[in-house]
């Protein structure tokens, strides 16, 4: 059972791995035997429809759209399960090259009498007024509706909206164009304009391959509902509406070649119309001034402060003994060589937060070092999720090692108690917070939703792999000896002196986190945007260099408060260090409901609760990070300091 949940697990992310260029498709027109494995017929693909407006995303079908019961919809990995992706296949499908105008797919019927039929329009009034999108896709591609927007710059959105809403007061929302004068009423965007772009490979006898698919949303009444032909007014529904209704939705496809748009850099036309670049850029010197602040500091901090007084205390050991009390009452971080590896009180716990940090910053760093060589593509879709949770699965044994060898060295003797918090209380933690968000879907009836097959799943991924995983790593972490420390602790702890305001804990931890936080807050921007406003992230380059700069401030900025203590003869760093780092979390928490109030338009409760719901399990992702980074730096500095210095 467990090699085939393992082997399950690491076959579901290498099915996703995707590299630009390697499995093109070739297309032909009907009947052209010339080139082998050419398809003829092009599917569309629709997935979940989702709001800025609304955490919550739903099925296709929810809305009551054509749909195609006859094909299984394509299989899903364990991220797009995740990220509440249901690919679903779909009645529109065009011959290459063949164009089409204004086809018929279905017609759909209301009557306000049937309380069924009442319902489906309810809801699909409440996606109007929510301003929910279709998201399409043909040949793996996301289907993109391209529009003008300021300084003549052409936006294209991997989405479209389902129709629109015009108020009593006859103001436009959303997607309302000129033409929709009618008031209190929704409009529905019933007709689609779609064109294929495509580059042929004449040299390589490869046939045609799609490198773009554009839509353009309309709106007709057809007076023939039978016959449509495309034509009349915009299809309206006024919202108190009583009686029958009908929808007739049609398409017209039309196909064009495009000589200079190559299959490898299709995705390029989507990217570049997200004018992200230059804050990019303009983040990362940012953060590189920080950085450089800071090692400007450590360096002076280690190569002036620390190597004079290091050098003087050995020059006063081995020339001076009788002046080594007035050294010690000048200097006063040696003062404390004796407490500075005293065992922290709560070992317990920090030592299980340091092994669930290091299998956390272990997995981050390799999942982005796969998205930057291209594995984790935004083609590749919950390709990023399922590779993360496989590689926190399978990280169990650094989590276990870590937290038993720490709890070991703080002189704990409570090894299963150890071992089971490691692998049982952050998860728990996560998880509990996310089953309770999936009641919440459940309830709501999103497609975002885990089903319980994949719940169980997940849960047995959990207990059959990552829990013996754990068990395996603490049992190499306690059977090996303890750390050696470079000084002896004494028996007696030394009484700390009173401290000024800013050598307190409190106000050095929230001193300590404003520098990595300054780091990361231009990405962090565009990281929410991909996951509330549903825009594309695609700079993983960028992530991963904000990722090394973060952990050199976090570790920097760690070292200096903790040079900072220890000279004011304070000598509890262990906490404080994970604390002063992770207190960056705290500040992310902040940012968050910053942006909730100011760039999000999501109303309900369930909504509400779901955004908040999902930031806690991040703040509490990111604490557990940013604080592991911070003690092992802290970690290095005093083990390094204390080691070159003569102690009796």
């Amino acid at each position: 059972m467990l090699l085939w949940l393992l082997a399950a697990a690491l076959l579901a992310p290498a099915a996703a791995f995707y590299l630009p260029g390697l499995a093109p498709v070739s297309f032909c027109e009907p009947g052209n035997d010339k080139v082998p494995d050419c398809k003829s017929t092009i599917e569309l693909f629709v997935n979940r429809l989702d709001s800025v407006e609304s955490v919550l995303p739903y099925e296709y079908t929810a809305f009551d759209f054509c749909s195609e019961k006859t094909m299984e919809r394509p299989s899903e990995n364990l991220g797009q399960v995740l990220f509440g992706e249901r690919i679903e296949p779909s009645p529109y499908k065009f011959e290459f090259k063949k164009p089409v105008v204004c086809g018929k797919v279905c017609m759909r019927t209301y009557s306000t009498n049937n309380p069924s039929d009442k319902a489906k329009l309810d809801f699909l009034k409440k996606g109007m007024l929510l301003n929910y999108q279709h998201h399409w896709i043909v040949d793996n591609m996301p289907v993109t509706w391209c529009y003008d927007v300021e300084d003549g710059q052409k936006f294209c959105n991997p989405g479209f909206p389902i129709g629109c809403f015009v108020t009593e007061a006859g103001r436009s929302k959303d997607a309302c164009i000129s033409n929709f004068n009618e008031k209190d009423a929704f409009y529905i965007f019933n007709h689609v304009d779609i064109t294929i772009y495509y580059h042929i490979v004449e040299h390589e006898q490869l046939g045609a391959r799609l490198v773009a698919a554009k839509i353009e949303p309309k709106s007709y009444e057809n007076p023939n509902d039978d016959k449509p032909d495309c034509s009349g007014g915009p299809k309206f529904l006024k919202n108190k509406h009583t009686g029958e209704f009908k929808i007739t939705y049609t398409y017209s496809v039309n196909f064009a070649e495009d000589k200079k748009i190559r299959w490898a850099s299709r995705w390029d036309y989507i990217l570049e119309s997200m004018p992200h670049t230059n804050i990019q850029w303009f983040s990362i010197m940012n953060s590189l001034v920080i950085v450089l602040f800071l090692s400007g500091m450590v360096a002076m901090i280690m190569l002036r402060t620390l190597h004079k007084d290091i050098a003087r205390y050995n020059q006063m050991d081995s020339v001076y003994p009788v002046f080594q009390e007035d050294a010690q009452e000048e200097f006063g971080w040696k003062l404390v060589h004796g407490d500075v590896f005293r065992p922290p009180k709560k070992g317990m716990l920090l030592s299980v937060f340091l092994g669930s940090g290091t299998q956390i910053f272990i997995m981050t760093f390799v999942t982005l070092f796969f998205a930057c060589l291209g594995f984790l593509s935004p083609a590749n879709r919950g390709a990023l999720m399922t590779c993360a949770v496989v590689l926190w699965v399978l990280l169990g044994t650094p989590a276990g090692y870590v937290a038993a060898r720490l709890y070991k060295s703080f002189g704990g003797e409570k090894w299963k108690t150890n071992v089971l918090l490691t692998a049982f209380l952050c998860p728990g933690v996560v998880f509990a917070d996310f089953f309770v968000m999936n009641l919440i879907l459940w309830g709501e009836g999103s497609s975002a939703a885990m089903p319980f097959g994949t719940l169980v799943a997940i849960l047995a991924l959990w207990f059959c792999i990552s829990v013996p995983l754990t068990f395996i790593g603490a049992y190499f972490g306690f059977k090996k000896t303890g750390i050696e420390y470079p000084v002896r602790t004494n028996q007696i702890p030394r009484q700390i002196p009173e401290q000024s305001f800013y050598t307190k804990p409190f106000p050095g931890i929230i001193m300590g986190g404003i520098l990595p936080f300054g780091c990361i807050f231009i990405q962090l921007f565009f990281i929410l945007n991909s996951i509330w406003s549903h825009q594309m992230y695609y700079m993983f380059g960028f992530l991963f260099l904000v990722f090394i700069i973060l952990v050199i401030t976090c570790s920097e900025a760690t070292i200096l408060l903790c040079y900072f203590h220890l000279c004011a003869e304070d000598y509890h760093w262990q906490w404080r260090s994970f604390l002063t780092s992770g207190f960056t979390a705290v500040y992310f928490l902040v940012y968050a409901i910053h942006y909730f109030f100011s760039k999000l338009q999501i109303t309900g409760l369930a909504s509400i609760i779901l955004y908040y719901g999902y930031t806690m399990i991040m703040v509490l992702i990111f604490f557990l990070f940013t604080g592991t980074i911070g003690f092992f730096a802290c970690f290095w500095f005093v083990t390094k300091i204390y080691s070159v210095v003569k102690v009796d």
